[in-house]
């Protein structure tokens, strides 16, 4: 499966002034595997080092801050020798060594012609605490599950081939419409996890991918138990179970008292803070005001938590696929469907998408592009009904403004109508 963040490894390849680099994201979203293509498809020769299977790695690196000798150390486990330039160095489950993250400073300052990636499951988590890793001499890259035109490559190249020629004022016939569609609702059921999008590659089989997310869902709750920190486990564990039903409520936004009677922030908020850096969940603050910055008037006591993965949000609500597939309406369908063009939108923009809940309504999402903000509305059916989003647009007088719905591509009047199915090429339609 080609995964978009192999076009931005390249780029940090041939960068002169690459650092070594750090991929972070939820655990099963496909970085090992990532790491391993890169090594394979841009390098002469690549190396492994997983810390979490070789406990004897760690000494390496707790007894030696010269990065000259750990390559020699490396180089002898390996059984090979480490060119620079040549050999990409690869380093996983990195949480499990911080001395390991910590020499990665001394690679970017004396030996900076290696190449170096690492990678670990909740490095979020630990790259929030300022002291646990070295600030300003590593890259940063977000892994997220595969988007809907990964997905699709995956899934169906034919039908890719024709979205990929999909541009700003073409139609779209309506045989690739409904084509295109029923990916989309394909993609709702299965979401982004690259396992669930092998198997449904290989098998077809619906029953599969609910055993898969089951398994994912598990293996999620017992990290929370295991690699928690000072953060207690069982408050994640209430909050994560919290999600659904924080969704189904009608303005959606995280009620602390939902999470257990008499709830409060003090209770929760680092349980949510974590779970946000391990990239288990995507927080959406509401704005005060839909003006550029966006960011200058969060209102960080309002927000939103979707799940990363829309699949796995469907799993644990617990809603049937034939749901999914046939009912024009159906309860959570709303906020499954903000789920994944949430999940479409992370990394597009330089700033994360906003709602904004004023005296007039609500705006599903701002996005800030370039100086412009851009109001999202976002409609799980063909209703176009949207009195909140029209009056905004009346007070406000964007540039643009964008309905995603199961309608197709359209103006209708000051709104542009862009199917679901497009939610994450917005960029080229603004």
């Amino acid at each position: 499966m080609k995964r978009r963040a192999l076009d931005s490894l390249l780029l940090w390849k041939n960068d002169p002034e690459r650092k070594p680099m750090i991929l972070r994201g939820a655990r099963q979203v496909g970085k090992t595997w990532l790491m391993k293509e890169f090594g394979r498809t841009a390098y002469e020769d690549f190396v492994t080092f997983n810390f979490d299977e070789e406990e004897e790695l760690k000494s390496v690196f707790e007894g030696n801050k010269n990065p000259t000798r750990i390559i020699e150390l490396l180089s002898l486990i390996a059984g090979k020798k480490i060119y620079p330039g040549k050999t990409l160095i690869l380093l996983d489950e990195i949480q499990e060594c911080p001395a390991a993250l910590g020499a990665l400073k001394y690679f970017r300052e004396k030996a900076n012609e290696y190449h170096v990636v690492a990678a670990g499951s909740l490095l979020g988590t630990l790259l929030a605490q300022p002291k646990s890793y070295p600030v300003g001499k590593v890259n940063l890259l977000d892994i997220y599950p595969l988007t809907f035109d990964e997905f699709l490559e995956a899934t169906d190249p034919t039908l890719y081939a024709y979205y990929e020629t999909i541009v700003k004022g073409q139609p779209i016939e309506e045989i690739f419409h409904l084509r295109l569609t029923d990916a989309y609702k394909n993609y709702l059921i299965i979401g982004g996890m690259p396992e669930c999008v092998a198997s449904w590659i290989k098998y077809r089989d619906p029953a599969r991918i609910s055993r898969i997310q089951r398994e994912l869902i598990e293996i999620y709750e017992n990290d929370f138990s295991k690699h928690n920190g000072k953060v207690n486990a069982g408050r994640l564990l209430m909050v994560f179970r919290s999600i659904v039903s924080q969704l189904a409520k009608p303005n959606e936004k995280f009620m602390y008292g939902a999470v257990r009677e008499g709830g409060r922030a003090r209770d929760f908020e680092e349980a949510i803070e974590w779970l946000v850096s391990a990239g288990m969940l995507n927080r959406v603050y509401n704005v005060s005001k839909a003006e550029y910055p966006l960011s200058a008037f969060d209102r960080t006591d309002q927000f939103k938590l979707f799940v990363f993965d829309t699949g796995l949000l469907k799993h644990m609500a617990g809603l049937d696929d034939g749901a999914l597939l046939l009912k024009s309406d159906y309860q959570l369908k709303g906020p499954l469907t903000e789920n994944y063009v949430l999940q479409q939108f992370r990394g597009l923009f330089s700033v994360e998408p906003h709602y904004f809940a004023g005296k007039n309504g609500e705006i599903d999402f701002l996005l800030q592009s370039g100086c412009e903000i851009v109001p999202v509305e976002v409609k799980g059916g063909e209703d176009k009904s949207a009195p909140s989003f029209k009056r905004y647009i009346a007070e406000h007088h964007p540039n643009a403004a964008i309905r995603l719905s199961m309608r197709g591509y359209r103006k209708d009047g000051e709104i542009t109508n862009l199917p679901l199915y497009l939610a994450g090429k917005i960029k080229d339609f603004l």
